[in-house]
């Protein structure tokens, strides 16, 4: 590392010489360094899909569909056509080309095993409310037939994110083994890791796609902001996800540096503990906290242009956004007001938050709901501890949790259903009505109607508040100047389509 690192950061970034040694920037390597906010909480890719965990495994693993970054469509990956034969029965057509990285290729049967498992309740995956509309697939030969339980106007969004797993290799060593050494068909290989530390992956040199031009990647755990600034300015790390506006404005005062961004479909919010939160049970004390918190400074002084408001858990890119509801407020007096009419001045609400999440947007959100009355215990823990925790069946993991989320869907189905509908493992929150609207909306292929659905369920939302949209996050990445990659609205990180300027 170059001296004066902390100099730097606490003024403004200079270049320092880029070692030659380190780092995948030096001239002639194809070599990638890659600074995560968090270690990934699942290799698997059935399981978790928060941003450390697909950013690693969705480069192992083909995905059956992938996105057009420009429209935001669902186009051919491995499935290269599709049809439906009714309204609830859909046949893929997969290459015929695409080897697992033991040689063993990759068939339909695999895409509908990973289908199967991802909804087999004995897995517990987190992705099982994104599938759960299908209600049986099954593969012969290259042709992979999904059945679902209803016309499903989201199918084909949700199998943009759809990793396909080796079943026999699966089978074999079990899910345990299989989280700590996966193997997939992807572009990359998994080689080691060090769990709570860093991953490395190689170039899968059978792929059956381009030849990805970065030869070795390793994905580093980095909790501090500020470190991942100073591993890229040194050269130490040629990029950096999960960055903050405060460090957007450090790296564009180092020549090595670029700042790469774009608006996501990924949402800033607050969820709260209506089941078994203490004093978030009251629907007073939530109306209190989403009229304590100071939206526009958050964005302006924090977010610094890398944000934009919104008026409920879910973002303008995604179907369904409930344009006429009208916009949070901030109004402390109020808030305040209704904390001492709920009996709830002086006691506790537990926030539960990670490393991965920017501490000063966290700790703003604590004295804005401490200005109430109420008292803030921040519960910060690891991203895995912290995804376990809140995705309990027990409900005991606070009041109050701040969170990001992505369905990687760009549709209300892939916000509403897995955050508030009764019964998911994210939702600490119960209301007939409101399962009932989007329980219709999932199965309601005229787009008009489904708005129409959209907009009652978040008028229910916004009137039991069981969560408070913060804002549309844009993603925020450091990079090396000499690194071409333009990241787009899923966040997706994909290594294959990175290179360096030669």
């Amino acid at each position: 590392m170059c001296g004066g690192v902390a100099a730097l950061l606490a003024a403004t970034l200079t270049a320092c010489a880029l070692p030659t040694t380190t780092g995948g920037s030096a001239p002639g390597s194809a070599r990638l360094t890659a600074d995560l906010a968090s270690y990934p909480a699942s290799l698997d890719p059935g399981l978790q899909y928060d941003t450390d965990s697909y950013s690693v495994y969705r480069n192992i693993f083909d995905q059956l569909l992938h996105r057009d970054p420009k429209t935001n469509k669902p186009v051919p990956w491995l499935a290269t056509r599709w049809r439906q034969t009714d309204a609830t029965t859909w046949q893929f057509t997969l290459r015929d080309d695409v080897r697992f990285t033991d040689g063993s290729r990759l068939t339909a049967a695999d895409a509908a095993f990973s289908i199967e498992r991802i909804l087999d309740p004995k897995l517990g995956s987190q992705q099982n409310a994104n599938f759960s509309a299908i209600s049986s697939a099954t593969g012969h030969g290259d042709t992979l037939t999904i059945q679902t339980a209803y016309p499903s106007p989201t199918l084909l969004t949700y199998l943009t994110t759809l990793s396909v797993v080796p079943e026999a290799y699966v089978k074999k060593v079990g899910n345990a083994q299989f989280n700590l050494r996966p193997m997939g068909s992807g572009p990359y290989a998994f080689v080691s890791a060090i769990p709570g530390s860093q991953v490395v992956l190689r170039r899968n040199d059978h792929w059956w796609g381009h030849e990805p031009p970065i030869r070795q990647v390793t994905f580093r755990a980095v909790p501090s902001a500020a470190s991942r600034v100073a591993d890229l300015t040194s050269g130490k790390a040629d990029i950096a996800d999960s960055m903050t506006p405060d460090t957007a404005i450090q790296m564009r005062g180092a020549s090595n540096l670029d700042v790469l961004s774009a608006p996501t479909e990924r949402v800033s919010y607050l969820a709260f503990n209506t089941l078994r939160g203490g004093p978030t049970d009251d629907p007073r004390v939530r109306r209190a906290i989403s009229l304590a918190i100071d939206y526009k400074s958050l964005i302006s002084a924090l977010e610094q242009g890398y944000a934009k408001q919104v008026n409920s858990v879910l973002t303008p890119l995604a179907v369904g956004y409930p344009k006429a509801l009208a916009p949070y407020t901030y109004d402390p007096a109020k808030a305040r007001a209704l904390v001492k009419q709920a009996g709830a001045a002086g006691k506790t609400v537990v926030m539960a938050t990670s490393p991965t999440y920017d501490p000063q947007i966290v700790q703003v959100i604590q004295a804005n709901i401490q200005d109430t009355g109420l008292r803030v215990a921040i519960d910060n823990t690891d991203q895995a501890t912290y995804l376990k925790k809140v995705q309990g069946p027990t409900h005991d993991w606070g009041s109050i949790r701040f969170g990001q989320w992505s369905c990687s869907c760009l549709d209300a189905d892939g916000v509403a259903y897995p955050l508030f509908h009764t019964g998911t493992v994210w939702s600490s929150y119960h209301n007939t009505a409101f399962d009932t609207l989007v329980d219709q909306a999932r199965r309601t292929l005229d787009p008009a109607a489904r708005d129409r659905l959209y907009a009652r369920a978040y008028g229910i939302l916004d009137k039991d508040l069981p969560g408070i949209g913060l804002f549309q996050i844009y993603s925020i990445y450091g990079a090396n100047k000499r690194l071409l990659w333009h990241p787009d609205a899923q966040q997706s990180f994909y290594v294959a389509d990175m290179r360096f300027a030669s």
